[in-house]
C-alpha cells in the first residue's frame, strides 16, 4: 500500500509540476543526515506517509522529517492508511486519509497551496521594514509556483534596503538565494 500511495501522490503532483523526490532517491556520498535537510530546504512540500506496517523507527524519521520541514516553514502533509495511528504530537494535525476520495482530496490540498503561495507573496510585499522576512516569504511563494518575477522582488528587495552592501556570506545574502 506504501507504493500505491506513494504513486497516488506522484500523479497529482505531476499535475503541478511537482518533481517527488525522497532521501533514497539521491546519492550525494556525504552525510545522509545533511542531505535530508539540504532536500527539505528546497523543496516547497513535505509529505509524511504513514502506514501501519512501517516500521517504528522508520515512522520516527518520517516525523522528524515534517518537524524539520515545519521549522523551515514548509507547507507540510501527512497521508495516512487508514489503519494507521500517529503519535500524540500530531493527533491535532490534519492528514489526509488515504482512500478512495485521496485523489480528489490531495489535489484540493494542493491547490491550497498555490493560495497560499499567493498569500505569502502578498506578505512579502507588504514587509518593505523587514526585508529578511519579506525574503523569507518571497522564496516560500517561489518554491510553490516558481514564479521568477518573485527572483527579480528579492534582487530589487536586496538593493533597496540596504543589504546587498552586507558581506557576500552574511545571512541576508544567504536567506536570498535561490
Amino acid at each position: 500500500m506504501v507504493n500505491d500511495i506513494r504513486q497516488s501522490v506522484t500523479k497529482c503532483c505531476r499535475g503541478y509540476e511537482y518533481q517527488v523526490i525522497d532521501a533514497g532517491s539521491r546519492v550525494t556520498g556525504r552525510d545522509f543526515l545533511v542531505k535530508i535537510w539540504k532536500m527539505i530546504a528546497s523543496v516547497p512540500l513535505a509529505v509524511g506517509v504513514v502506514h501501519e506496517k512501517i516500521p517504528a523507527k522508520t515512522q520516527a524519521n518520517i516525523y522528524y522529517e515534517l518537524g524539520v520541514a515545519q521549522a523551515m516553514g514548509k507547507e507540510t502533509v501527512i497521508v495516512k492508511s487508514p489503519d494507521a495511528e500517529v503519535p500524540s504530537d500530531f493527533i491535532r494535525t490534519e492528514y489526509i486519509p488515504f482512500d478512495d476520495e485521496f485523489e480528489d482530496r490531495f489535489d484540493a490540498y494542493l491547490v491550497s497551496i498555490l493560495d497560499q503561495a499567493d498569500y505569502y507573496e502578498i506578505l512579502g510585499d507588504q514587509l518593505d521594514r523587514d526585508p529578511i522576512l519579506a525574503i523569507n516569504y518571497y522564496k516560500r511563494a517561489y518554491l510553490i509556483k516558481g514564479d521568477e518575477n518573485l527572483k527579480q522582488k528579492v534582487s530589487r528587495l536586496l538593493e533597496t534596503s540596504g543589504l546587498e552592501e552586507r558581506a557576500a556570506n552574511s545571512v541576508e545574502h544567504i536567506a536570498a538565494s535561490f
